[in-house]
């Protein structure tokens, strides 16, 4: 993905070309494809390429539109063919995507953004109105983040820019550090107070003293896809799986895609081979990366990866996960993270795929994210019996009862309870926070904590529906803790997250994607004579995972354990360390939450050492820390 940075002083003072050149720098890595500028009275714009596509290669960004408007576009544009359509009088067939959100632009204005489909962050600078207009797209793959005052509006694709070149101490964002404690943070916060994120399916629009956040789509609640019968659910499924994958094949180099052995990435790789069978894409090539880990005891993925390898006839990237000899000594290449989920050590697995990467010139990597949240992937019933429940369809309940209790082997009426459970209150289902937080933190922060969980509600959407937005919010939120990758700089793309494949999956009966005894029905109906029988019968993939607890054991031996958090006002360090030695004697704490803390302890201390935030003492991970945090990204 292609990055952007910019400032606007609202005085019309000239931006400062030591700035933006210092911003322009730090840009480098993430556009290998060329500079281009814009400076104009008070806005200066710096855009980096980074292309993956044929049309990419000729864009020219930022974009002055007919209005006088600049238009910075960073983006995949999936329905671009119905745009030219649509603007067929003023564009030319070969039109790039950034050609076709200007002309969009030009006619609708904000209200175009529902029509682009894909993955997009833009920028709009409107000198007749004075303002400035920040959009994502609505999974909010691709990251854009701003400040504004009194004075001027910076934003930035990348935080670095925002935070290294702020000249000015920065408070931390409680709520931020709090969510990433536990499970993410609000996808319009980041760890600086002051210093926020575009969130997804919305725009931000801001003027001299004003700043307005605007929703401008969401999934429709009164859709409803209906059939007579199985085929046709099957049917359409395997059509929109295959357009989402066909949309994210859009490339003109090689492809490479995660291999887990699991049902998600085998479907990918499956799907996307027989389109390029077809010669229905431009990519040149597809290669897979697979991980295995053989001291893992319960870690056994090779026979099922190596089953699709065998399908498609050839072998990927094979990384070995336990082989590392020592702890990292660096983090990320030396670079400045500027979130906590940015302190990633540079394992000799990360190198090993980053060479990879590097030298089969991979510029786009698929990724099995959403498919099992959203493709019924956990076997639960509580979805479907909360739907029956809240429009009083007692006889279907009844029925539904008794098929699931016998599968489950539980009595009915415990999965009756733990359905009704849902629509209580939120607060009664709030876990405890972590022990060795500080109270005052934790009750600041109750709600990030807890994930910012809601009951359902009885009245409005179905509740099946009102669980996939809950599932997608947490998905956004995962997508907007991560960090650009640099050296190599490579894009993500996420066939399960296809919008159109998600308003086809939100729309459809529960009791279609699972069944009593059939978890991902609807998936495995569709995709049968495209993945190997092994892989969509295979038994869920979940397993237990001793490394962390190790590295938890190395770490208590090894150094004190009192987090430097401590003085910043979150953690409590004696419980901090009480809670390692409760987690290395098999009592029931979050590994997560501890190897997170670790991580948050090591971010601060560089935070302190580059001097944007002041008050805590600085000190040097320890190298049971290096492997506590290296666990941790894989969580």
């Amino acid at each position: 993905m292609s990055v952007q940075y910019g400032e606007w002083n609202f005085d019309e003072r000239p931006p400062d070309r030591e700035q933006l050149n210092r911003a322009a720098a730090m840009l480098v890595p993430y556009g290998p494809d060329g500079e281009s500028n814009y400076v104009n009275g008070g806005v200066g714009i710096v855009f980096r390429a980074f292309c993956t596509s044929r049309e990419s290669r000729s864009e020219t960004r930022p974009l002055c539109l007919r209005s006088g408007a600049i238009l910075t576009w960073d983006g995949r544009l999936d329905n671009r063919e119905e745009l030219l359509r649509k603007f067929h009088d003023i564009l030319e067939t070969n039109a790039t995507d950034a050609a076709i959100v200007a002309a969009a632009y030009e006619t609708d204005r904000t209200q175009c953004f529902a029509r682009l489909i894909g993955d997009w962050a833009l920028s709009v600078w409107e000198p007749s109105t004075r303002s400035l207009v920040l959009a994502k797209d609505p999974i909010g793959t691709r990251p854009l983040y701003y400040t504004f005052d009194q004075t001027k509006v910076v934003w930035s694709s990348i935080l670095d820019a925002l935070v290294l070149l702020a000249q000015k101490n920065l408070q931390l964002e409680e709520e931020y550090i709090a969510g990433w404690l536990t499970f993410f943070p609000a996808t319009h916060l980041t760890p600086y107070a002051g210093v926020n994120s575009v969130p997804p399916s919305c725009f931000v629009r801001l003027t001299p003293g004003t700043r307005t956040v605007s929703k401008y789509w969401d999934f429709d609640p009164s859709l409803k896809i209906r059939y007579r019968n199985d085929r046709d659910y099957e049917e359409h499924f395997r059509q929109g799986f295959v357009l989402s994958v066909r949309r994210r094949l859009r490339c003109d180099g090689p492809v490479l895609a995660e291999l887990s052995g699991g049902m998600d990435s085998s479907s990918i790789v499956c799907v996307a081979d027989t389109l390029f069978s077809r010669g229905e894409v431009g990519a040149s090539w597809l290669d897979t990366v697979s991980y295995y880990n053989d001291s893992e005891p319960n870690w056994n993925e090779r026979p099922f990866f190596a089953k699709v390898e065998e399908k498609r006839g050839r072998a990927g990237c094979h990384i070995d996960v336990g082989a590392e000899n020592g702890p990292p000594s660096e983090l990320d290449g030396g670079r400045f993270a500027a979130t906590p989920s940015g302190c990633i050590p540079q394992t000799k697995a990360y190198r090993e795929f980053a060479a990879y990467l590097d030298t089969h010139g991979h510029r786009v990597l698929l990724s099995g994210v959403g498919g099992d949240e959203f493709t019924g992937g956990v076997p639960t019933p509580l979805p479907e019996l909360a739907d029956l429940l809240a429009r009083a369809r007692l006889v279907e309940l009844a029925r539904r009862l008794k098929a699931w209790a016998l599968n489950k082997k539980q009595p009915w009426f415990h999965l009756l309870f733990d359905a009704a459970s849902r629509f209580v209150p939120a607060t009664a289902l709030h876990k405890s926070p972590p022990s060795w937080l500080l109270p005052g933190f934790a009750a600041r922060n109750r709600s990030a904590l807890a994930g910012y969980v809601s009951r359902l509600k009885l009245f409005g959407p179905l509740p099946t529906f009102q669980e996939n937005l809950a599932s997608l919010d947490i998905l956004r939120r995962q997508l907007a803790c991560q960090s650009l990758p640099s050296e190599p700089h490579y894009e993500r793309r996420y066939p399960y997250l296809d919008r159109t494949f998600l308003e086809f999956l939100c729309a459809i009966p529960r009791e279609q994607l699972v069944r009593p005894g059939e978890r991902r029905s609807l998936m495995k109906r569709a995709l049968r004579d495209l993945v190997p029988p092994e892989i969509l019968n295979r038994k869920r993939k979940a397993f237990v995972v001793r490394t962390p607890l190790l590295t938890l054991t190395a770490f208590l031996q090894s150094e004190n354990a009192v987090p430097r958090a401590q003085a910043a006002g979150i953690v409590d360090g004696t419980k901090f360390s009480e809670a390692i030695l409760q987690a290395t004697q098999g009592q029931d704490i979050s590994l997560v939450s501890l190897q997170r803390t670790v991580v948050f302890e090591h971010w601060l201390d560089q935070a302190i050492w580059h001097n944007l935030i002041s008050g805590v003492t600085r000190s040097v991970p320890s190298d049971a820390e290096h492997r506590l945090m290296a666990n941790a990204t894989q969580n």
